[in-house]
């Protein structure tokens, strides 16, 4: 992989959850690229043993664990192998998260009349437990393990934790309540975090994705037969750029960030990556 800027990060040890998707897989790459020993981390095993093994065979150094980030006892066990297989935790990359249909609306708008149709997801009959798992995995999904992990750099030069926040944490998107309102506690939680470690050498920031094409995004945007859903031009009218992000354009922010000598002042921020989607107001 080829970084867009120099960030040495030889000999330390980056933990990565949710290294399984696209996007945290490719963060786990970079990280590898720029000289980590990357732990990938991942509920689902089998996504995160592919993203090691592409790591390993490009010739860094990464190794797979199996870790539900909501059961802090199984983040514990995670964090006792990652210490016997690299040492302790320099960098923590909290990219575990995502949506659910059942915390979704159907429509953008309500209107009373939807209430006579139960087959309308509407605000009235959103899944409570689909609610609460949302939120859970975004929130609780970054407080779990930066609370294991971050013990490990407590009084050490040059520690780091990065959260992934969204552009639903300063505006949020129509239909997905439980995950715009997860995120903005997820930034919220950032400056928190910044302000609470800041006598103990870690700096604690955020990058913000706008909006980005992926595979597990695409079906959001595009039908099967490769016409684009309304909601696809909404977002190209309301990004000043005229256009989606290339998952790669996150990386220069990551590294940035990480880079404990052009950042080194830098704590309790939450970088937009976004095209200007969210200084522009419409007009």
């Amino acid at each position: 992989m080829k970084l867009p800027i120099q960030t040495d990060l030889t000999g330390k040890v980056a933990v990565v959850t949710g290294a399984g998707g696209v996007l945290c897989g490719m963060f786990s790459k970079a990280l590898a690229t720029a000289g980590a020993k990357v732990a990938v981390l991942d509920i689902n095993e089998p996504a995160a043993v592919k993203v090691a093994d592409e790591i390993v065979q490009d010739g860094g150094i990464a190794k797979a664990y199996k870790c539900n980030v909501l059961d802090e006892k199984d983040v514990d066990a995670c964090h006792e192998l990652v210490l016997k297989d690299f040492g302790k935790c320099d960098i923590l990359l909290n990219g575990a998260g995502g949506n659910n249909p059942r915390a979704t609306t159907d429509k953008e708008y309500f209107y009373p009349e939807d209430l006579m149709n139960d087959e309308i997801r509407t605000f009235y009959n959103l899944d409570e437990h689909g609610i609460e798992f949302v939120f859970s995995l975004n929130f609780m999904g970054t407080l779990i393990p930066t609370r294991v992990f971050s013990k490990d750099m407590i009084g050490r030069e040059g520690c780091n934790i990065l959260n992934v926040s969204s552009m639903n944490a300063f505006t949020p998107l129509t239909k997905i309540p439980a995950y715009s309102a997860a995120k903005a506690a997820v930034s919220n939680f950032t400056q928190w975090l910044a302000v609470h470690f800041s006598k103990v050498g870690i700096r604690v920031n955020a990058i913000a994705p706008g909006f980005f094409l992926t595979n597990q995004t695409r079906p959001l945007y595009f039908r099967e037969d490769g016409s684009v859903i309304p909601r696809y031009n909404k977002i190209i009218d309301a990004t000043p750029m005229g256009r989606f992000g290339e998952p790669e354009e996150l990386i220069g922010g990551l590294l940035f960030l990480l880079n404990n000598e052009a950042a080194s002042f830098i704590t309790g921020t939450v970088l937009t990556i976004d095209g200007g989607y969210n200084c522009y107001s419409g007009v």
